[in-house]
């Protein structure tokens, strides 16, 4: 994660509807940001090995990728990697606790306005910043902590 040398920041858009995907990035651009997509979510192991972001944005239901199973892999992948669930299967409960259960920040209905999404964006990218910095004065402070 790269958040504190700049504002904007870098999303990966996993979902298999392609209009979905475009307009995302396109809406995520136009903010400032940089984003890339996938509408396959079985690829996503394979980019996360080659490339970083800052941001996940994940579909629930996909052709060969279970949602949640993505999430729990990802988690396992990166523990500190914030998941955004963007889900059109409405406020399904149950589905909203399993996919925070197996590791996502939070969820957004595709049915709410974009702005929405960007506010819960915007939030967990403040947070990520907040934990970035005091992590960083954490071990300008104490240099030799954890050192043997």
């Amino acid at each position: 994660m790269k958040l504190l040398a700049r504002s904007a920041a870098e999303f990966l858009i996993i979902d298999d509807d392609p209009a979905i995907t475009k307009f995302l990035v396109t809406y995520l651009k136009q903010k400032g940001h940089t984003c890339e997509s996938l509408t396959e979510g079985f690829r996503t192991a394979a980019w996360l090995e080659q490339n970083q972001c800052d941001v996940v944005v994940v579909d629930l239901n996909m052709p060969k990728v279970d949602g949640i199973s993505l999430i729990s892999f990802m988690r396992e992948m990166s523990q500190k990697l914030p998941i955004i669930v963007f889900t059109g299967v409405g406020y399904d409960e149950e589905r909203m606790h399993a996919a925070l259960r197996a590791g996502a920040n939070g969820y957004v209905s595709k049915n709410l306005p974009i702005e929405q999404l960007y506010c819960v964006l915007s939030r967990v990218l403040a947070t990520c910043q907040q934990r970035a910095r005091r992590d960083l004065l954490s071990r300008v402070q104490h240099p030799l902590a954890g050192a043997a």
